[in-house]
């Protein structure tokens, strides 16, 4: 490939990498992804042995041990145009020497959990219920900038989807993607499987009614009633689908859990979810401290 133009990978001056503000021995191999970066202060506090931290915009991270597993998280912000910065900006971190300019022979393979929260969308699915994102439903279009986007999507999932509804004109085309093979096992006996839409807003996008009409007002409906060979849609939000189509990309281990705050179909959500976000974070740690 040669070496990387100035302008399409940005070091700054103290040879952290542009946006996330990270040096590249800093990253650990394990990272977790929060969206809020007040959430890095519920995570943090469990890290042992801190060794770097920063903070640029809406991205904040700490690297320390937990269990004497090295850890690194990460705050994105909200949606997937964040996340095309996070995973692209972590790899260069993991796969491309800052001295040279040029990607490392050998490459480094990371494990990348997100862990969220998120609006049912099954109402036999209770809130408070920990939802692991097996299938990730991108409608937010952002894996269709990338060339070969078929070698990594789920395409019989994709046309029965697209059979099922009719799909606007004006939106992207959806595609569906595996999380990684170890997070999934890892994560099978404490959390519900889920097919998940990655949305690109919060409201209309995700089929919410304030004042604005939606441009399809049955798709909340058309999403409950979906079934291809045992899948079925479980549950919104904003950014898995992006973290896992450029991670299997990049060739890096992904996936995203989130927790259950909003049911869609009972139009009913808990604001006060903080004590059981803290149990999945516990979870999610203790999880991946298993992972040597």
């Amino acid at each position: 490939m040669g070496k990387i133009a100035d302008s399409e990978l940005i070091i700054n001056s103290d040879g952290s990498v542009f946006h996330l503000h990270i040096r590249p021995e800093a990253l650990a191999d394990k990272v977790i992804l929060v969206g809020d970066p007040g959430r890095v202060d519920l995570v943090g506090p469990y890290l042992s042995d801190i060794e770097s931290s920063s903070s640029s915009r809406e991205f904040r991270s700490v690297t320390g041990s937990y269990r004497g597993v090295r850890m690194t998280v990460l705050s994105t912000g909200i949606g997937c145009d964040n996340i095309d910065i996070v995973m692209n900006e972590l790899d260069a971190l993991a796969n491309i020497d800052f001295a040279t300019r040029e990607v490392r022979p050998v490459k480094r393979r990371l494990t990348v959990l997100r862990i969220g929260t998120c609006g049912v969308i099954q109402p036999d699915i209770p809130l408070g219920s920990y939802i692991f994102s097996r299938v990730s439903a991108g409608f937010d279009g952002l894996l269709n900038w990338y060339g070969g986007r078929d070698e990594v999507v789920m395409k019989d999932v994709e046309e029965a989807f697209l059979a099922h509804v009719d799909w606007s004109p004006y939106l992207p085309t959806p595609y569906f993607v595996k999380a990684g093979d170890v997070l999934t096992e890892l994560f099978s006996d404490c959390t519900v499987p889920g097919m998940t839409v990655s949305a690109s807003g919060f409201y209309g996008p995700q089929c919410r009614v304030v004042r604005l009409p939606l441009a399809m007002p049955d798709l909340l409906e058309k999403l409950e009633t979906f079934s291809f060979k045992g899948l079925r849609f479980t549950n919104f939000e904003m950014e898995g689908s992006a973290i896992a189509s450029l991670a299997r990309k990049l060739g890096h281990e992904a996936a995203t859990v989130c927790l259950g705050i909003a049911q869609r179909s009972v139009k009913h959500a808990d604001a006060d979810y903080k004590s059981l976000m803290g149990s999945l974070v516990e979870l999610c740690l203790n999880r991946l401290s298993e992972l040597r």
